[in-house]
């Protein structure tokens, strides 16, 4: 099933939910400089997203990630780095203008694999008030496990028709696809879908198109 297939235009979009430390935050920038390196960063983050992707059952963040370190060569401590600089992460340029832009009209949630206790120091660094958080550590399991969506969708009193969810990883989509939830890929560093991977309804290289984007959908 494609994705614009599960959109039921009949039903207003009251929410639009994000992934966090992908799809708002720069997070990309802070571990490459706590693994040394560009390309040090992006082989430990791709190893992390395929740890916490396929984890299902929630094990806690933290481990995963300095396991993820250690399966590409690096020393464990580095996860430990990593913690101590988290309010280092930064949102990207124009997160906190399109979410402003969106507040008005639509509720705003996060669902991000990560710890509640960073998850939540995480969510603020964005600087707009979310309606509903939830991480991994908090629904019990990690995305693509439906939960995490099925509970921000629960917390915010909404259905998957109600609501679009905005991607930063194309993992997600193995999820989004079982609650039928549209998706929107914000792929800000040009990664490379898994093989198998549902499709987006709209993949962009920036967030700055995403209230226009939202709003053709609705209308369409």
């Amino acid at each position: 099933m494609k994705t614009l297939d599960i959109i039921h235009k009949h039903e207003p979009v009251k929410i639009i939910l994000f992934d966090l430390l992908t799809a708002l935050l720069d997070s990309w920038t802070l571990w490459n400089s706590v693994a040394g390196s560009e390309e040090k960063g992006r082989i430990w983050r791709g190893a992390y997203l395929k740890a916490t992707y396929g984890c299902g059952a929630y094990r806690p963040y933290e481990t995963l990630v300095e396991e993820a370190a250690v399966s590409v060569g690096l020393e464990a401590k580095l996860a430990h780095e990593l913690e101590a600089r988290w309010t280092e992460l930064q949102a990207w340029p124009e997160v906190t203008r399109v979410l402003k832009a969106l507040e008005p009209h639509y509720k705003l949630g996060v669902v991000t694999n990560c710890s509640q206790r960073l998850g939540r120091i995480a969510a603020d660094l964005v600087g707009v008030p979310f309606d509903v958080v939830v991480t991994s550590e908090l629904a019990g399991f990690y995305k693509p496990h439906p939960e995490p969506y099925l509970l921000a969708l629960r917390n915010a009193g909404c259905v998957p028709a109600e609501a679009i969810f905005v991607a930063g990883s194309a993992y997600d989509m193995f999820g989004t696809q079982k609650v039928g939830l549209p998706t929107y890929w914000h792929n800000r560093v040009g990664l490379t879908a898994p093989v198998g991977a549902p499709s987006p309804f709209i993949e962009r290289s920036t967030l700055d198109p995403l209230l226009q984007d939202i709003e053709s959908l609705v209308r369409s």
